[in-house]
């Protein structure tokens, strides 16, 4: 038995899995909130709820992800200072990176008014559906500087090759989300409003739980000192970094924000349908996402030590780790859509809507899977401008074309787009993997 495991699990394996399963249980919680949030709100009289959270979530995806290189950039540098054994680069990092985090999210705060217009104005949804997305954004918007200290203290714990710190953090905050949800929408009764306040509450209770973790974790010897703050061309060189995972990021949050938009020029229960369906892709990307949050912390180390064998062991566990994951996934959308819509609505039409477009779930985990571990790769390796490039092709060169032509398909079109995305992503950043690999590019300087 003993000989079976080790044929199965290879020591790399058991690394890639020591980070991984926390950080898939600790993604899961993420989306656990948005099937709270759905199961609530789905199970009301009006569909109306529901479609509100689903615009107001999305503008604040797209709001928040936007500087998501809060996370994806802390976690690549963090993991090679971590290789390299560099202590002060690794809190040097942090502090700096907390300091941007406050300044954005205070800058949101100020400007909130003209975005929270504009972002309702693009995705165009009904006057009853934009003015509860409009409350339900004038309240989530104060949690905009505990969301990107979040995003700051998870990328260095990820890279500092600490998941359990992200586990312990979110899983008691979303625990404190979920109570909150139940007791300010069933026993309240504030509807959007309630899900709103929970959501705020719950991020800075998180953001406290991160603090404490990270100040544990702080390397024996190092102090907070005056050049931990460093100078402004600090600053300046950390957002130059990660200029290119905020334009991918950009480009991708537009796309999940055109196909809701989209959803909702279609009609306020194709909007719910598709905000029911959306919630398994996020189940899924929060799932596939453990091995790719792994692989980045571990590629990220073998770059800093310079192993090109490391690199090639790591990348191949996580692919096959990825791929067995992604079908996992896939037997269990086939074999239980219909129960899970249920579970997250009562309501007769959206329920019957979102099962007419069930089999376009049943695509989403073998067409996403390359996509996301391909991310965590480049992550690591801080090839972000790579990341950039191969979104922006997947986005105009594929993504918008096939929608166009496909208006008439209706729902089914808008479908057929977003699953064309996933698969341009995962062939133009396989394409130039392989390349990297072939002319061993992964180990030159940028």
């Amino acid at each position: 038995m003993r000989n079976l495991h080790k044929k199965i699990f290879s020591p790399t394996d058991h690394r890639l899995w020591l980070l991984a399963w926390p950080l898939m249980l600790t993604n899961l919680t993420v989306p656990l909130l948005g099937l709270v949030d759905t199961a609530v709100l789905g199970h009301l009289d009006n569909p109306e709820y529901l479609g509100a959270v689903a615009v107001g979530a999305n503008l604040f995806s797209i709001l928040y992800w936007t500087f998501g290189f809060m996370r994806m950039g802390t976690t690549g540098l963090a993991a090679q200072a971590w290789g390299q054994q560099d202590s002060f680069a690794q809190v040097a990092l942090l502090v700096r990176s907390l300091m941007l985090a406050v300044g954005i999210g205070l800058l949101l705060i100020l400007f909130h008014q003209p975005l929270i217009t504009l972002g309702l104005h693009l995705m165009n949804p009904s006057p009853s559906v934009a003015e509860l997305a409009a409350e339900y954004a004038s309240i989530r918007i104060w949690s905009a500087p505990a969301v990107l200290c979040q995003y700051t203290l998870v990328g260095w714990l990820i890279g500092t090759q600490y998941p359990r710190g992200p586990m312990v953090m979110l899983i008691i905050a979303n625990g404190i989300n979920i109570a909150l949800d139940i007791f300010f929408v069933t026993v309240l009764g504030w509807n959007s409003r309630g899900v709103a306040m929970a959501t705020v509450l719950a991020e800075y209770g998180a953001t406290a739980i991160g603090f404490v973790i990270v100040l544990k974790r702080m390397p024996e010897g190092q102090t907070l000192t005056k050049e931990l703050f460093g100078q402004i061309s600090d600053y300046l060189r950390i957002l130059q970094v990660n200029r290119f995972i905020m334009v991918r990021t950009i480009a991708l949050l537009l796309v999940l924000a055109f196909f809701t938009a989209q959803g909702a020029r279609q009609g306020d229960i194709i909007l719910a349908a598709n905000a029911v369906l959306i919630t398994f892709l996020l189940v899924i990307s929060n799932a596939l996402d453990g091995f790719a949050n792994a692989a980045e912390a571990l590629i990220g180390e073998a770059i800093g030590k310079n192993s090109k064998d490391q690199f090639k062991t790591v990348f191949s566990s996580a692919l096959r780790w990825s791929i067995w994951g992604a079908l996992l996934l896939t037997i269990a959308f086939v074999l239980g859509g219909r129960w899970l819509i249920s579970l997250l609505t009562d309501i007769e039409g959206v329920q019957f809507t979102a099962w007419q477009y069930l089999p376009w779930l049943w695509l989403l985990p073998f067409a996403a899977v390359w996509g996301f571990l391909l991310d965590g790769v480049f992550i690591g390796a801080t090839r972000t401008r790579e990341m950039q490039n191969t979104m922006l092709f997947s986005a105009l060169v594929v993504f918008l074309p096939i929608w166009w032509l496909t208006t008439g398909w209706g729902n089914h079109g808008l479908w057929l787009s977003l699953i064309s995305l996933m698969l341009a992503r995962a062939a133009s950043m396989g394409w130039l993997c392989w390349q990297y690999t072939r002319h061993d590019l992964w180990f030159r300087s940028q």
